[in-house]
């Protein structure tokens, strides 16, 4: 049975908040809204966009605003604003999981667009088998993402785990019934995602191989 393991993007893979948290201020401006403060978005990185807006913005119009974010992000990106920095050993961390054998994935709130523009611009494309996004699924915690990696992979729950940095990411896992890691470099707490269930907390890139052999034996 092949082994998958699933990473999110946004706060595991690359380092995007300095991004999100400028093009969510700049949105919430040109709409004549007082932007959330910076620890308050940083909650929310993962979640779909009118997800997102339902949070920060409760009472406005949930789907405008998604529109108009995403208008910023794109105005940013023309702009030469946008950096989305690896985090480090990232790359080695997914050569050594390929040459363990194990197939890759990605669930991510972030669109195919911008999924696609990070992965092609760090060369990491050809390391996944399965890329699921916001624009085909609903927004974690729901399992959909996770059930089409695996459909993809071939894979089943008990050789499947989810790697993520927020307790959606955990709570996407259990749903799905799949084992469950955090990573203590994102944007919530490692004791966080404990509390959530996460099986264990990789407090290094470099710890998610032993960590995924553990978790799937």
């Amino acid at each position: 049975m092949n082994r998958l393991a699933i990473f999110d993007c946004d706060g595991t893979l690359i380092d995007s908040q300095a991004n999100i948290c400028v093009a969510m201020e700049e949105c919430f401006a040109e709409a004549g809204l007082v932007a959330p403060g910076r620890a308050a978005i940083r909650r929310i990185v993962g979640l779909s966009l009118p997800q997102v807006m339902q949070v920060l913005a409760p009472g406005q119009d949930h789907d405008a605003l998604a529109d108009a974010y995403k208008r910023t992000f794109h105005r940013m990106r023309a702009e030469g604003r946008v950096e989305e920095q690896l985090y480090e050993g990232i790359p080695q961390v997914l050569a050594r999981l390929e040459a363990e054998g194990w197939l890759l994935g990605v669930a991510t709130g972030k669109s195919d667009r911008g999924l696609r523009l990070v992965l092609e611009h760090h060369g990491l494309a050809h390391h996944f088998v399965s890329l699921q996004t916001a624009d085909r699924h609903p927004s974690k915690p729901h399992p959909s993402m996770i059930e089409q990696c695996m459909a993809d992979a071939g894979a089943e729950p008990f050789t499947t785990v989810m790697i993520g940095d927020t307790s959606y990411d955990i709570q996407m896992a259990h749903n799905a019934g799949v084992r469950a890691i955090g990573v203590a470099w994102g944007y919530h707490e490692a004791d966080e995602l404990l509390r959530e269930g996460a099986d264990a907390v990789a407090m290094h890139p470099s710890d998610l191989p032993a960590l995924c052999t553990l978790e799937t034996a």
